[in-house]
């Protein structure tokens, strides 16, 4: 039994290590970074932001605190018996972890997920992908990208269901697992948060759910690359709210990328490092 562990080990640790490998060739990880650089630089964009930033903020700040105050000490203790002296970096590693796993779901399942979705068809019409936005909303005169979108006439985004939360304590233990645990943890969180952020996007195409699984499949190393970005920028105490709705811009930036075939064979455009570079 023990040896059918290790190879089953073996073999998910191989694995892991060939799609890390596949997602930093990709360059998909930039994405976010020139998503915060688009959404910083595009005053229109800070809108929908705006109109959620206190409440949700204050969600933010609150979970954070309360994951520390109750949860860091008895989880510090636990790892110090794997992790030794990384058993407090670990630890707190795993508590902004939780807090930004509770702050997402709760956040985007009742307060910002409306914004969410203006927030990456605003960029879609600004990237003159109006057409696309055109299928699943109404699109009113203006110069504005975001002044132009009118009522939604498909529901956005897929709402929270528990199967992302049973897959997320799954993963927990790995964290158990100095340094490689936390790495291997963070990967398989960005493997699921890469698709996720495609969800609009998915809907706007009007793709089933077989089309869905194949594009995500031709792209997984691209999506892994982009979802660990995402999680690690998530991972941020409070500025969290913030990072995503840049995000949100960089996958929207993505698609847009997407739709116009400006992508390379790994899915991504092939001169995105030069258009970060020049974002500097």
């Amino acid at each position: 039994m023990a040896d059918k562990v290790k190879e089953v080990a073996i073999g998910e640790a191989e694995r892991i290590k060939t799609l890390t490998t596949d997602a930093a060739r990709s360059g998909a990880y930039l994405y976010p970074l020139r998503g915060i650089y688009y959404f910083l630089s595009h005053r229109s964009l800070w809108k929908p932001l705006a109109s959620k930033l206190v409440p949700t903020m204050s969600l933010g700040v609150g979970i954070t605190a309360f994951m520390f105050v109750f949860t860091y000490l008895p989880q510090v203790a636990i790892m110090a018996f794997t992790n030794g002296p990384l058993a407090a970096i670990s630890a707190g590693l795993l508590v902004l972890s939780e807090s930004s796993t509770l702050f997402t779901i709760l956040s985007k399942t009742f307060l910002i997920e409306d914004a969410l979705v203006d927030t990456f068809d605003g960029v879609l019409v600004s990237k003159n992908t109006t057409d696309l936005v055109s299928g699943g909303r109404q699109i009113k005169a203006g110069g504005d990208p975001m002044a132009k979108l009118g009522k939604l006439v498909k529901t956005p985004f897929a709402k929270f269901t528990p199967t992302a939360l049973i897959r997320y304590v799954m993963y927990l233990p790995l964290n158990f697992i100095p340094v490689v645990g936390t790495v291997m943890f963070v990967i398989l969180q960005g493997r699921r948060a890469g698709p996720t952020a495609h969800q609009r996007y998915f809907q706007l195409k009007e793709w089933n759910s077989a089309q869905r699984q194949k594009h995500i499949e031709d792209n997984k190393a691209a999506y892994t690359s982009f979802g660990v970005a995402a999680v690690l920028l998530e991972l941020v105490p409070v500025a969290s709210i913030l990072f995503a709705f840049t995000n949100t811009v960089g996958a929207a930036l993505w698609a847009a990328d997407m739709e116009k075939g400006n992508v390379s064979e790994h899915g991504t455009a092939p001169n995105l490092r030069e258009q970060v570079q020049k974002t500097e």
